[in-house]
């Protein structure tokens, strides 16, 4: 339990390490995209955790590096396919080039090296749980945000009418604007 609170409070990967930046401002223009890209990362993550985990032991210290990314890319490319396959187009189309970019994004290499190099299997799943939940719950907290400011709706429901949209909010300039606000209002109630 200790592991997966970790993730989602005192290690938060986007509003504590400020890390997985540019998925972040990327994706999330609305909270569906922003927890469409949480889930992926988290799959992967997950699955990646637990064969790094597994591995440990059989891997030289000199090729650690390119077999996490091989491990990372093997699940990015199975992941990509699946989405293909199920995903509604309108995902896949608003994720686009961000689901390949997972295979370098800092969250999983740095779990990789950081957790699942030095814990066990099941450790390493629920640390992958964890920071997932922690990236997920912050990109479609990001995304609700910038989606209620910038179109004013959320998961498709209108909420606010159509002359209360501030534009800026779902272009780039908006994300930073929003992640700026949002992490300084966590920062402020975790003191």
């Amino acid at each position: 339990m200790k592991i997966l609170l970790n993730g989602i409070v005192k290690e938060n990967p986007t509003f504590v390490l400020l890390l997985g930046m540019c998925p972040t401002l990327a994706t999330t223009t609305s909270a569906i995209n922003g927890m469409s890209m949480g889930l992926a990362t988290m799959a992967v993550l997950i699955c990646t955790n637990f064969v790094i985990s597994c591995i440990k032991k059989v891997t030289p210290d000199k090729v650690r590096i390119p077999v996490f990314i091989v491990v990372i890319a093997t699940f990015v490319t199975i992941l990509q396919m699946l989405m293909e396959a199920f995903a509604p187009d309108s995902i896949n189309q608003a994720l686009g080039i961000f689901i390949p970019l997972i295979v370098v994004n800092c969250i999983i290499l740095g779990r990789a090296e950081s957790f699942a190099a030095k814990n066990s299997p099941l450790a390493s799943i629920f640390d992958g749980i964890g920071i997932g939940l922690g990236f997920t719950c912050s990109l479609t907290l990001l995304g609700i945000v910038r989606e209620i400011l910038g179109s004013g709706s959320v998961f498709g429901f209108t909420l606010l009418p159509e002359t209360t949209n501030i534009l800026l909010f779902v272009l780039p300039p908006g994300a930073f604007i929003s992640l700026g606000f949002l992490s300084a209002i966590i920062n402020k109630i975790k003191g």
